[in-house]
């Protein structure tokens, strides 16, 4: 069978041999297209394909990024427990690509030094959030109340539910993110003394989504053995002197940026502001991400349709990044 394919729509079907050569109109947008033998169609699609992927082996190799993300990527190195995310040659792409826009950054290595225990108890936290929220809001609520004392009531919860709420508890005495936890088996209670130091109350107040967006795009890309520049919580400055504060962002094989704002609370008021960034930044909407705590799913669509950015909550916002990633190979080699 010969094979019709729309260049312009991409609509494709089936025909036979004897039209092989001619010229006919699309039935969907009118576009004449020739009629290709399937075999010669395919086999010069396969050599364009094996030559683009040529030469994006050729580039990957080349970037910058590569030889830190390739140390990230080593078999036995622990993502959880590394200070390479700070070396500068590791984001020196993303130090290039604001350049190219004029735009100058100011970097908190810091905030991408993962030897700590903020990366941890944030994937934990945001990876079970439907349960463990119970947890983080209510330490949260106290904090801003000014007392120190927590306490959880697991009647409840099911075994199971319990149990992972008093391992997490247990974690966040053994890193000190609280000062004190104490479980009341007989009343099935836990007992939290809260730690007062500034770095645990804003993880509460927030900041832990953005140690979780960040380090689940880093397990995200370390998995798949990409090439990749990543930073948390950095500030750009444009040539007017405006500045932004840029939670999570990604350089995806030297060319591709992923942006992420998080929000555990009210995201309404920011909304244009990101719009408008988006537009500064001249980056793709399928890029640009606001992810935004317990968002539902009828909410990220309809809020996605509405205005230039994406919406997406904890639970789909990783799956939305590589949607990204797949069209936009996919796009190169068309």
């Amino acid at each position: 069978m010969a094979i019709f394919r729309c260049n312009q729509c991409g609509y494709l079907r089936e025909v036979p041999n004897q039209h092989i050569g001619k010229k006919v109109k699309c039935p969907v947008c009118q576009k004449v297209t020739p009629i290709y033998d399937t075999l010669a169609l395919v086999k010069k699609l396969l050599e364009k394909y094996f030559s683009m992927q040529k030469e994006f082996l050729r580039l990957q190799k080349s970037l910058p990024a590569t030889k830190i993300s390739d140390d990230i990527n080593k078999r036995g190195m622990d993502i959880f427990n590394t200070t390479a995310m700070t070396e500068q040659q590791q984001y020196q792409p993303i130090l290039d690509w604001f350049k190219n826009k004029h735009i100058q950054l100011n970097v908190d290595e810091d905030a991408v030094d993962t030897t700590g225990f903020f990366d941890e108890v944030a994937v934990k936290l945001g990876d079970n959030y439907d349960l463990l929220k119970v947890v983080s809001d209510k330490i949260k609520h106290i904090q801003k109340k000014g007392y120190t004392n927590v306490t959880l009531y697991l009647s409840n919860y099911n075994q199971p539910e319990a149990a992972l709420i008093n391992e997490f508890c247990q974690e966040l005495y053994e890193y000190a993110f609280v000062a004190k936890c104490f479980i009341n088996r007989s009343q099935n209670k836990i007992h939290l003394t809260l730690q007062t130091a500034q770095p645990i109350v804003n993880f509460f107040n927030g900041e832990w989504l953005e140690w979780f967006a960040f380090m689940k795009l880093l397990a995200f890309c370390h998995e798949r053995q990409m090439s990749f520049a990543g930073l948390r919580s950095f500030h750009i400055q444009f040539p007017n002197n405006d500045k932004n504060e840029l939670d999570t962002f990604f350089l995806i094989n030297g060319v591709m940026p992923i942006f992420v704002e998080c929000k555990s609370g009210e995201f309404r008021p920011f909304i244009d502001k990101y719009v408008k960034l988006r537009k500064r930044l001249k980056m793709d909407k399928k890029q640009f991400f606001m992810l935004v705590l317990g968002l539902s799913d009828e909410q990220m669509q309809g809020l996605t349709r509405m205005f230039d950015i994406s919406f997406v909550n904890e639970k789909t916002f990783v799956e939305q990044v590589s949607v990204s990633i797949v069209k936009q190979v996919s796009a190169s080699i068309k």
